[in-house]
């Protein structure tokens, strides 16, 4: 019976653990958890902002008692695009949108290769008025 006496404390251990703590336990490595941790506050702050984003642009029925706020949405879409883009997401038109001012790759090697063949020069421009040299009686222009 003491066998079964330890499974069932140990059940007992494990189930006041929390969630955090599960993970501290499987991950050993700091950077890991770190990374972890990362994550999660990622999500948080992505569900915050698209909670807070659909508020503002739907109308809540007046029988949940919450006045409607008027607030203008676009810090809150810039943190939500800003969070979704550190998990790789982002927003992008297909061709048929209105604008397309990427670079495809043919074109990016096609600029490489003429920059490799073109020899390297600068050009230097400078503009100005004459330049009027005066002494007390007479004048010289260069």
């Amino acid at each position: 019976m003491p066998v079964e006496e330890k499974k069932e404390e140990k059940k007992e251990v494990d189930k006041k653990k929390g969630l955090f703590t599960k993970i501290k336990e499987s991950v050993d490595d700091k950077e890991e958890q770190l990374a972890i941790l990362s994550t999660f506050v990622r999500l948080g702050i992505l569900v915050w902002s698209g909670g807070i984003l659909t508020l503002a642009y739907i109308k809540l029925p007046p029988a949940f008692g919450i006045p409607e706020q008027k607030l203008d949405p676009t810090f809150i879409a810039s943190v939500f695009t800003g969070t979704l883009a550190t998990f790789g997401v982002q927003a992008a038109k297909g061709k048929a949108g209105a604008s397309n001012a990427g670079v495809s790759k043919g074109d990016l090697e096609a600029l490489i290769k003429k920059a490799s063949e073109a020899k390297p020069h600068q050009t230097i421009t400078i503009e100005h008025n004459p330049i009027v040299l005066k002494t007390s009686d007479e004048k010289y222009e260069l």
